[in-house]
């Protein structure tokens, strides 16, 4: 594996780690590489199947999304389990990684965040950047149904919430309880030249790695080996391969939440609520094998209805100029791959 440029936090910081003593930091490093986004074009696959590299290490906690400051809820009493605010409570996700380990992290937020790009180049101006992304029109309806299953959405009409875009811009319309509404601006998140600009502008374009999806779902094997060598590690080790995981819509919607209530107490037992943890501890053990988790996920859950072709359309034909110029950003026939060539 090739030399490490991971520099202590203190060489970085000059001693500060967002107000931490420089001794209790300034062994610790900052992560070389960081899986950027967007969400629902394969990014948790790629996170599981570099975990298990031994040559590299990333933290249990997939979504740190520290960089991401714009996005930051001014709501919330404190921030979610695993998400901590300063930079010591940061680093300590990457303290179990081996010396000889290159460290990353998967923050899917990161792409279409303002300000991840310059915070990760102040701490890591060696940093490798890892995009994936998408078909817009395409990803946008899955990103939707993500978040009407995560309950950020309460508009569960596609065509509706898209609409939606200009009244929740004025605050209007936001779904209560949401701490995030920039997330509800579903067409900011496909300006992809723009949110490659800011890392091309703070990274060196060889530190700078951008997928497509289509590649990802048509050669799993074959991408994760092209990222191993963009990475600098082995690329002859054995992993195993894991397809993105499809899109699903909940069938029942109070079993759904429920669902969540336990994996949350499962993954992080000492971070996870009192409800949580009450509602794991009911649960019997038989519930809890995997071959129950399957069972209950088929009755749960079922695959979304077709789309609105009709709106498709009208969603390509609106985003177009932004493939194209995307295909020219990148110097590849984005335009025909995504079957724009054929819109009038």
């Amino acid at each position: 594996m090739a030399e490490t440029t991971n520099r202590s936090v203190a060489e970085t910081t000059n001693g500060s780690a967002a107000g931490a003593p420089a001794t209790a930091v300034a062994a610790t490093r900052v992560p070389d590489f960081f899986i950027v986004g967007h969400e629902k074009c394969g990014t948790t696959a790629l996170y599981q199947m570099l975990k298990r590299h031994p040559q590299i290490f990333m933290p249990e906690v997939k979504e740190p999304r520290f960089f991401a400051t714009d996005q930051r809820s001014q709501l919330a009493r404190q921030p979610p389990a695993g998400r901590p605010r300063t930079l010591e409570g940061y680093l300590s996700l990457f303290a179990p990684a081996g010396a000889e380990q290159r460290i990353g992290e998967a923050s899917p937020q990161y792409l279409r965040s303002t300000a991840a790009a310059g915070g990760i180049a102040e701490v890591q101006p060696a940093a490798r950047i890892i995009a994936i992304l998408r078909e817009p029109a395409s990803y946008l309806r899955s990103f939707h149904l993500q978040l009407t299953a995560n309950r950020v959405e309460t508009q569960r009409d596609f065509r509706k919430a898209i609409a939606l875009e200009e009244q929740r811009r004025q605050g209007k319309r936001i779904p209560r309880g949401s701490h995030h509404p920039e997330t509800l601006m579903y067409s900011q998140h496909v300006r992809y030249v723009e949110q490659l600009r800011r890392y091309h502008a703070v990274f060196p374009p060889e530190n700078v790695l951008v997928l497509i999806y289509d590649d990802f779902r048509a050669d799993n094997e074959g991408t994760i080996r092209r990222v191993l060598r963009f990475l600098e590690v082995d690329e002859t080790c054995p992993i195993e391969t894991i397809d993105t995981y499809p899109v699903t819509s909940a069938r029942f919607v109070h079993l759904h939440r429920l669902a969540g209530v336990a994996r949350r107490a499962r993954k992080n037992p000492a971070a996870a609520g009192v409800l949580s943890r009450a509602v794991n501890a009911l649960i019997p053990k038989p519930m809890r094998s995997d071959a129950f988790r399957a069972k209950w996920r088929r009755t749960v859950y079922t695959a979304p209805g077709p789309p609105d072709e009709a709106f498709m359309l009208e969603l390509r034909r609106r985003f177009k100029p932004e493939v194209v110029a995307l295909s020219d950003y990148l110097g590849r026939d984005l335009v025909s791959l995504w079957g724009y060539d054929s819109l009038d």
